[in-house]
């Protein structure tokens, strides 16, 4: 399970260095793409193949199912992590999730998250203050 949260670094050349505690749940190579909220999500190969099933059952007669794949699929990447524990992201998805050189790896059960350090920031305050309100609407969901 991938749980936790990390700050790292990104290199001119688009590397960043994977925390050492999801290096065995990601495997060696995962894929990545982009995210809600403005981050990028990374998924385990395992976890990828079962979204994708879960996504060939969208509504292809609906728009919106189309614009969904369409933009999560265009911008996947596969990629591998080096001998010195990096991945290499593509600038459309450096871009994308607007990381400058700080930012956030964090760990979301079956998948990662990347996100620039600003907009973890301002992310992790509202959640912060609304955590409460939050976990209260979760009873609708079953918990």
């Amino acid at each position: 399970m991938l749980i936790g949260e990390y700050q790292h670094n990104i290199d001119t050349k688009g590397r960043l260095i994977m925390p050492a505690k999801f290096r065995f749940d990601l495997g060696s190579q995962f894929i990545v793409t982009r995210g809600l909220d403005g981050c990028l999500f990374g998924y385990p190969m395992s976890s990828w193949e079962a979204l994708q099933e879960k996504l060939k059952q969208l509504p292809l007669a609906k728009k919106d199912a189309r614009s969904f794949t369409r933009f999560f699929y265009s911008a996947a990447t596969e990629v591998e992590i080096d001998k010195q524990g990096r991945i290499n992201l593509p600038q459309t998805l450096i871009d994308f999730a607007d990381i400058e050189k700080e930012c956030h790896v964090v760990g979301v059960s079956d998948r990662i998250e990347i996100w620039s350090s600003k907009r973890w920031e301002e992310f992790a305050t509202v959640a912060a203050e609304s955590f409460e309100d939050i976990a209260e609407e979760m009873i609708d969901f079953g918990f």
